[in-house]
């Protein structure tokens, strides 16, 4: 039996390279276990605001689980890097709120994302991503993950009833901070504050489990009859498609609210991780980057095909890279730790609105930090980076916040005789936000 560990180990550390990637099995799997620490929130979150969107709970969760284990797997298997895919936190907000909350149907919203993630591979399997970089304004590119992490940091506030809509004076104001499950929540998010200002591994899904089991005895929540189960039915979710309906124009500013903030998102978090992992060349380049954009490209369009989200890499992934991961093999670990959490439905169920509602307040908040990049010298760059913050948040649509961002860049570069810039596409796309914004108003 000590032969064939040995055989078995020789053979997984060939596979992934573990010398040539200065690691081995163990650091591998330690890694592994500490992205999945990291990003198990996920499992709670995620689901939770599906089915505020009107999906099945039990249903959301088997499709978000499945998801990041197929789309992990593969991009251990393919690219040898610790990465780690599940659905984006942005795009989950404006799928289950913004478009499935507003009555548009499963299969538009899906659409939507199947569109994204075709556009999305064609840049990467067409090598145009310069030219992506190129044409995209900075300050919008910028703009839309802050206006779409106040936007779901907004929802995590309203979660919480810390802030609600007045109908007297049209106005939000505060809920009741005396209610007891505002003030768990406010609770939550504190503990949360207080494990990632620590540094604490898990911090995140510590702080959800701690808030769950301060609610059980105020009755919030309660146990569940079982704790495990069968995964739930995808079928009321795969093959809920209608590409071309999702063509209309209507639809152009969610498709740049989904493969904007997806496409610049993993290049960051891949050039970021990669200089923690000790990847990048001395050109700062990640070699083989190529290959992580082929799996997160198809990864989106896959997931569309079961009613999933944009399916994006996710920057937790750094925190295995911190615990020594350092091959795909990491990846895949975390995968196998998400796998086993198929079964735990009634788990995840149990978890209130009042402790993932502070992980959504948190994470949005910090998505802010991004508006340093823009340049406050030139005011056809930060004007349009706040309309489109501010509307994104004062429209409660992050899609109207795009559209309008891109409407005021180009009449700025236009009015300031800056219009060479630009490459012409930007003022075609922002022709097309004027359509947009005349079906908003007819209807």
């Amino acid at each position: 039996m000590e032969t064939v560990v040995k055989k078995s180990t020789f053979s997984l550390a060939k596979w992934f390279d573990f010398q040539g990637n200065k690691t081995n099995l163990k650091n591998e799997v330690i890694g592994g276990f500490t992205t999945f620490a990291t990003m198990a929130y996920m499992v709670a979150v995620v689901p939770g605001m599906l089915s505020k969107g009107g999906l099945p709970f039990d249903t959301a969760l088997t499709i978000t689980v499945l998801m990041t284990v197929l789309t992990t797997v593969a991009m251990g298997i393919y690219t040898n890097r610790p990465f780690v895919l599940g659905p984006g936190l942005g795009s989950v907000a404006i799928f289950s709120f913004t478009l499935l909350g507003n009555d548009v149907p499963l299969s538009i919203a899906s659409g939507i994302v199947f569109i994204s993630g075709v556009l999305f591979m064609l840049v990467s399997f067409l090598g145009v991503r310069d030219f992506i970089v190129r044409i995209i304004p900075h300050s919008v590119k910028v703009s839309v993950g802050v206006g779409i992490g106040l936007f779901i940091a907004l929802l995590g506030f309203k979660q919480a009833g810390v802030i609600i809509a007045d109908p007297k004076k049209n106005v939000l104001i505060f809920g009741d901070l005396a209610a007891t499950n505002t003030l768990v929540a406010m609770l939550g998010f504190f503990l949360v504050l207080f494990f990632v200002a620590r540094k604490i591994q898990g911090g995140i899904i510590i702080a959800i489990l701690l808030t769950t089991l301060i609610s059980l005895p105020l009755g919030i929540t309660s146990i569940p009859d079982s704790f495990f189960s069968m995964p739930g039915s995808i079928d009321s979710m795969f093959l809920q498609l209608d590409v071309m309906g999702a063509l209309s124009p209507a639809y152009l500013p969610f498709l740049l609210a989904f493969f904007i903030p997806d496409f610049f998102s993993t290049l960051g978090t891949l050039l970021g991780v990669g200089s923690q992992a000790g990847y990048l060349d001395k050109d700062g380049n990640l070699p083989g980057i190529e290959k992580n954009f082929h799996v997160d490209s198809c990864a989106t369009t896959f997931g569309a095909l079961f009613s999933c989200p944009v399916l994006t890499t996710y920057v937790e992934s750094s925190a295995g890279v911190e615990a020594g991961g350092r091959t795909g093999f990491t990846a895949i670990v975390t995968a196998g730790c998400f796998a086993l959490t198929l079964f735990l439905a009634p788990l995840a169920g149990m978890i209130p609105t009042a402790a993932t509602a502070p992980v959504l307040m948190y994470i949005g908040i910090s998505m802010m930090g991004s508006m340093k990049k823009v340049n406050y010298d030139d005011i056809t760059e930060y004007l349009p980076a706040f309309v489109c913050v501010a509307m994104s948040i004062f429209s409660f649509n992050a899609g109207n916040g795009i559209a309008a961002a891109m409407l005021v860049y180009a009449f700025l570069k236009l009015a300031t005789g800056r219009y060479k810039e630009d490459h012409w596409s930007v003022y075609v796309i922002a022709a097309s936000m004027i359509y947009y914004f005349y079906i908003v108003a007819s209807h």
